[in-house]
């Protein structure tokens, strides 16, 4: 039915391909980053097993910068960068770079709040048992944090995909350019309200399995 009210019906699957591979990549590399950046906010703050003031002023200072930018600002500002990394700043390549400076200070402040929750009577309990720093962090921050953790993280996926969307204004491909070529420049508009319904459908998928997992940690 759709085939022959949409010409454009055999867009719609690659342009979601394109957008789960810039979302999956963006997240894992922007989580390898994010994470340790996390933890040093926590740690190093006035009071925590690692007090340092100035090293965490600094990494404060620099994520305040970097979220108070707006994305589709910041796309074109690092156009150099990216372009001296992948070797262009458009299509799918391209967004990556972006991609990955955004969402890397968001997971550090969503991991922020995640191990601030964390009872501090249990850690102090640890460091008095004689427990090493990385022991706190992996065998309690982290641990007892997980289910936090995983409901940040599925916040900041469902953030990329957003970001994607307004990557697609600058040719990076998925669903967000196809909306941008097709229901905006063309004035098409069922494309527009078909990649709405894909995106809202796959937010909805995103969040449903976080919440299911987080539960499921929450009961162990």
């Amino acid at each position: 039915m759709f085939s022959g009210a949409d010409p454009h019906w055999d867009l719609y699957l690659p342009a979601l391909q394109e957008t789960l591979y810039m979302v999956g990549l963006s997240i894992f590399i922007g989580t390898l980053i994010g994470i340790p950046l996390g933890v040093l906010l926590v740690i190093t703050r006035p009071g925590h097993i690692f007090e340092q003031p100035i090293i965490f002023q600094i990494i404060n200072t620099i994520i305040n910068i970097i979220r108070s930018v707006p994305f589709i600002i910041l796309l074109f500002a690092l156009i150099p960068l990216t372009k001296l990394i992948v070797g262009t700043f458009i299509g799918v390549e391209g967004a990556i770079v972006p991609l990955v400076v955004y969402v890397s200070p968001y997971i550090a402040r969503l991991m922020e709040s995640a191990l601030l929750e964390v009872d501090a009577g249990l850690i102090e309990a640890f460091q008095a048992m004689g427990a090493t720093r990385r022991q706190i962090i992996f065998n309690v921050m982290l641990k007892e944090a997980r289910p936090a953790i995983v409901l940040s993280l599925t916040i900041a996926i469902i953030g990329l995909i957003d970001a994607t969307a307004m990557a697609g204004i600058i040719g990076a491909g998925g669903l967000g350019n196809l909306a941008y070529r097709y229901g905006f420049q063309r004035w098409e508009t069922l494309v527009m309200i078909i990649t709405v319904i894909i995106l809202i459908v796959l937010v909805q998928l995103l969040q449903t399995l976080g919440n299911r997992i987080a539960r499921t940690m929450r009961k162990e």
